[in-house]
């Protein structure tokens, strides 16, 4: 991936406030879920309950898909990316330290939270990105670009 690529990319991770996860339930079925997250580079990290659908989701299947918007104000301005990954739940205490670290430098409310206990009910799910897909309304309706890593 050439650089300019991989910074508009970081952008749009950088600008968006959230993202929308979908994980592969046991029965077969999807699931879309909303979350917020963090990241360091193109690794993200995300919170979720330790018994959440997602968790149980993901020990079954850790193939995820995920998209990222930006807010926009008109048709032409809509930037975006999908992806294709595997995630997996952290367990390494440092990893664990690091993925807290991240969220809490994007999120510093959360400083709070995890200080009063609230955050041992949370694990933090890591999403490795194999395959990314880049919307880019600028260079035309519905212009997509695909990047493999």
């Amino acid at each position: 991936m050439d650089q300019l690529t991989k910074e508009f990319l970081l952008n749009i991770i950088d600008t968006a406030r959230d993202l929308t996860l979908a994980t592969v339930r046991p029965d077969g079925y999807p699931q879309a879920t909303t979350v917020s997250y963090a990241h360091d580079g193109l690794t993200l990290y995300i919170g979720v309950g330790k018994t959440s659908q997602k968790v149980q989701n993901i020990r079954h299947n850790n193939k995820i898909s995920l998209t990222i918007n930006t807010d926009y104000q008109d048709w032409n301005q809509i930037k975006g990316l999908s992806m294709g990954g595997l995630a997996e739940i952290v367990t390494d205490p440092a990893e664990i330290r690091h993925a807290a670290d991240c969220m809490i430098t994007r999120f510093p409310q959360l400083a709070e939270w995890a200080e009063s206990g609230q955050g041992s009910d949370a694990v933090f799910l890591k999403i490795t990105p194999q395959v990314i897909s880049i919307l880019d309304y600028a260079k035309g309706f519905g212009h997509t670009d695909l990047v493999t890593l």
